[in-house]
This record gives structure tokens, sequence and C-alpha cells, in this order.
């Protein structure tokens, strides 16, 4: 089952929906019209999961504008497509004249609606909820978002009101039957085996208006994010759901992220933080580049980020038709390697969102990087690799003591990490762990993701106990003769 936030700017929407879904997925400001897309989230009532979309200010005045006309319109696609209508008002404010506009038009939808009467915080303030009655629509369930006061009212609300009841999630029991059933059959059930099951995590990542938000939708075949040639645009992530055939991905459109010296406004620096937050949960980053512009210093920092939180990266040059001729692709590719010369791992793929051209090879090479990403190496192979590689090139001596390497192991995948045992860790440079990743994606490939090695010490036997008696150092005393 699904439903929808709905009302005018600033009434505490976003709020609610963090409150709802848990922790604080969508930006929240003091500034009116800051949610422009429709924002989806899951919420776990009881024994029921339920879908919740937040959406943007309805707002015919802000309408005349593009953003503002394009906010209105998701707000009335979430309508369309939920089952359940909760309208959000302002109880403190009082009822507007743009509330009432508003209950008009959710009339019409014949969604059933609940009011929500936000910004109750106390009892005292209960009162003030009774203004929402004028607006001819029960019921009306007082609420704070701030501070959770009336959630489980709303939601009772909201599912009463339902006009096909949600199927209930299967209790502790039936699930730890299906455990004990997947361990008997020798199947994975660790961290790993979690991440193969849920969708692919992609995070569309770049400049302010690269065309990440262009992208989203050619994807996704629809208007899921708003488009405008105006920078900053996109403020709060967006979470697509997209299947494939048997695959299903998670598309995450992000705001633009510019330089830290250029951050303006408190709105810019949350925005950019959601952003990059985006980047530590994703199994795949794709770095938007403008193709007209090249790569730049920036481009380059996204990239390194998104390196260091061990990442796979998928590089799209957008907006290939603005560049003509093969010749001028050429050089954006040469200095694009130029610039991001550590990233030398990952796949450029050159698309453009307005023609969808490259759209497919964009999304085999993400497959590409999600299967690398979560690839295992078996003992075997590494044991070969060692033969091969190891012990026909060990590390070069330092400090006039030899690096003996004992063996190689991988510890985890995504992304693949192995352990390097030797006797003097610390002597192991930091070019012969290079060579060993270069040798690595050599021989297995390990394309578009990070590969990182570690050193440890090989623990020795113990040292056998001393026998107990005498110290050795200490003279024994001679026999005197009487």
């Amino acid at each position: 089952m699904i439903f929808a936030l709905v009302g005018r700017p600033n009434v505490g929407k976003s709020t609610l929906f963090n409150r709802l879904v848990g922790g604080r997925p969508a930006l929240v400001h003091d500034t009116p019209g800051l949610t422009r897309d429709r924002r989806y989230g899951e919420v776990e009532y009881g024994r029921f999961r339920l879908d919740l979309i937040d959406t943007g200010g309805l707002d015919p005045e802000a309408e005349k504008g593009v953003i503002g006309a394009g906010t209105s319109r998701h707000a009335r696609l979430a309508v369309a497509e939920c089952d359940v209508v909760v309208m959000v008002i302002d109880a403190v404010a009082g009822l507007t004249p743009l509330d009432h506009e508003i209950a008009s038009e959710l009339r019409k939808s014949g969604r059933p609606i609940v009011v929500a009467a936000n910004k109750v915080d106390s009892i005292r303030r209960e009162v003030l909820a009774g203004d929402a009655f004028g607006l001819g629509i029960e019921p009306v369930i007082p609420v704070s978002a701030i501070h959770g006061r009336g959630i489980d009212d709303l939601l009772d609300a909201v599912l009463e009101r339902a006009p096909v009841p949600p199927v209930p999630t299967p209790m502790p029991a039936e699930t730890d039957a299906e455990t004990e059933a997947t361990i008997g059959s020798g199947q994975e059930t660790g961290p790993e085996a979690a991440r193969e099951e849920r969708p692919v995590r992609i995070a569309l990542v770049g400049k302010p208006n690269a065309g990440k938000s262009s992208i989203l939708n050619r994807l996704v075949g629809t208007e899921r994010a708003l488009v405008h040639d105006e920078p900053g645009t996109t403020t709060d992530p967006v979470d697509t759901l997209l299947e494939i055939g048997d695959r299903t991905y998670l598309l995450v459109d992000t705001a633009g992220i510019r330089r830290r010296s250029r951050h303006g406004e408190d709105i810019e620096k949350l925005s950019v933080a959601l952003a990059r937050r985006q980047i530590e949960r994703a199994d795949v980053v794709v770095l938007v580049i403008d193709a007209a512009e090249g790569a730049s210093e920036q481009d380059a920092r996204l990239c390194g980020d998104a390196h260091e939180a061990g990442r796979a990266v998928v590089i799209a040059v957008n907006k290939s038709d603005l560049v003509r001729g093969a010749t001028a692709l050429r050089e954006i590719h040469k200095k694009l390697r130029d610039e991001l010369h550590f990233a030398g791992f990952a796949e450029a793929i050159t698309v453009s969102a307005l023609s969808g051209d490259g759209m497919d090879d964009l999304f085999s090479a993400i497959d590409r990087a999600a299967a690398e990403h979560r690839r295992r190496i078996s003992t075997a192979e590494l044991n070969r690799f060692f033969a091969d590689v190891c012990e026909t090139h060990p590390p070069p001596p330092q400090k006039s003591r030899a690096v003996h390497i004992h063996y190689l192991t991988q510890a985890r995948a995504a992304p693949p990490t192995f352990v390097l045992w030797a006797n003097h860790p610390e002597l192991v440079s930091d070019s012969y762990r290079r060579f060993l990743i270069n040798q690595l994606r050599a021989r297995y490939g390990l394309r578009g993701t990070p590969v990182r090695i570690t050193v440890r010490a090989r623990r020795g036997h113990p040292k056998k106990p001393q026998r107990q008696g005498r110290p050795p150092n200490r003279p024994r005393p001679r026999n005197r003769r009487r």
C-alpha cells in the first residue's frame, strides 16, 4: 500500500517523512519549496510495511515558474500513484486559502484523505488542530513530526482508509524457519549474501548541471526527477527502483557538488552533505561529466571520494551530442585519463541523456563494475597467483632485512580486499602493494572496482618456557672443604 504526503510549502512534510521512515533521508530547512521531486521510503508499522511518498508543496502561485510547475506536477503524480493521501497542514499557522484550494483538488482525485495537523507539540496545542475541521475532511489527526506525537494514530487512520488492506510481513518464527532451511541447504547467509540479494545501489554524482537528473529520467523512461537548466535544481537525493530482466537497481540522483569554497547558503551545504553520504552508501558510483567542459579538479575530488569509500566507479561522459567529431571525443577521453589518472580502473562511457545514445553501454558497464566489486577469488587461484608473482617477485629488502611473504588471502569482497601475511609488514612498501594490485588486475580483471591490500604479521610459534631453577648468569657456590 502507498500513501503520500501532500500540502502547501513549509508545513513540515519532509520532517514528517523523516519521522515515519526513520533517520534523516530528506533535506529539511525553513526555506519553503525545498523539496521538488518525489521521494520514496518504507514505513514499518507492526506487521505491515507501507510505501511512503514525500512531495513538494502545491502552490498555484509558484507554478508560474518552471521549477514550481515541475514541483506541482510531481506532487500530482504522487497523488495519482498512491492509495491514501495524507494532507499535511500547519496547525499553528492555521488554515489558509491555499489549504482550502489544495483540499478541493484532493477531493476531485477520488483518493481517501487523512488530514495531519502538524506542529502540535503539546496537549495545550491540540485545540489548534480544531481549525482543520474547516476543510470538511475527516479524520483530523494532531501530530508533531519533530517530537513524534500522534504518529501511531496517523498510521492507524491510513490503514483504516486503505482500499486494499496491506499484506502483513512474515512473523519472526516464519523467518527463522526459512533461515534454518537455508542453512541446512548449505547456502551462504552472511552480510555478503544479503548484499547479493538487495538491489544494486547506483549513485549519480557530479558537478551542478552535468546532466545527472536527465540520465536518471532516460534510464527510468519517465520524468522521475525535475530537470532544468538552472544549476542546483536537485536538492534532495532522489531514489528510484528499476527492474530490468532479473536484475533490480536502486538509482539515486544527487545534488550537484561544487568546490567547498563556492558553497553558498546553508541549503547547498546540506544538499552536498546528503550527496556525499550517498557515495558511501552506493555499490556503484556513476560520475557524470559534462563532455563540453571535460574533467575538472572537482570531478577528480569526487572520484577520489568514491575510491576512498571503496565504491565501484563508472564515468559517464554526458552531452556527447554537443561534441562534434570522433577526434574531439578522443581528445576529451585523453584529458579525462590525465585528470583521473588514479582511477584508471574505471570505465569511461560516452552518453547523451538527450538522445539516449550510449545508455545500453552505460548499464553494461554498471553491471560489470557491480559484479567485479562483489567478486571473490578462490583460494586455489590465489595460491597459483602467489606462486607465480609473490615467490618470483618478492618485495625488495628494506633496512638490510629480508621481507618474506608467507601467503595471500582474500579477506572480503565489496571491494575486493586481500591480506598479505609477511614477517615484517612495516617493510612492505606502497609501491610493492601497487605492483601486486596491478598484477591482480592483469590476472583476474577486477575492472571498475578499487582493490585493497593490507599487510599483517604472521603469528609465530610461542617461545618455549625456560626451565625453573637458578638464573643462568648467577655462578654456583663452590663446595668448601672442611
